[in-house]
């Protein structure tokens, strides 16, 4: 079982300034180009935030055609990444298990792009 690291721990003015938000998938593609097996995301985070893109390393448990339209979340406040010819400029958060299998993380109930989690 994985432990907390105490010399880790966030304040809770830390945790505020990470922008986690739900968006709905609205495209996927394969990204040839990656090191590792990902797709390419394209991501509606609603009328505030927009549309951002971002990759995921999610084919070992996802298909290209279960993800779109399903809601995701996601931090938006990251620096943009380039990896390769892609810009990245969000981050899609999941659960990582053994040998590296992504489990996203998502709202129960579809509910408005762009709400802040917290």
């Amino acid at each position: 079982m994985e432990t907390v690291n105490k010399t880790m721990e966030l304040t809770w003015s830390e945790f505020e300034r990470v922008e986690m938000r739900v968006g709905t998938i609205l495209e996927v593609n394969d990204f040839p180009e990656a090191r590792k097996p990902a797709y390419q995301l394209t991501i509606d985070f609603g009328a505030v935030i927009g549309i951002r893109k971002t990759s995921a390393q999610i084919t070992k448990r996802y298909q290209k055609e279960v993800l779109l339209n399903r809601q995701i979340v996601a931090v938006v406040n990251f620096p943009k990444k380039q990896i390769g010819k892609f810009m990245s400029e969000c981050l899609v958060l999941g659960a990582v298990g053994e040998g590296g299998d992504v489990i996203l993380l998502s709202p129960d109930f579809k509910i408005e792009n762009g709400l802040r989690i917290g």
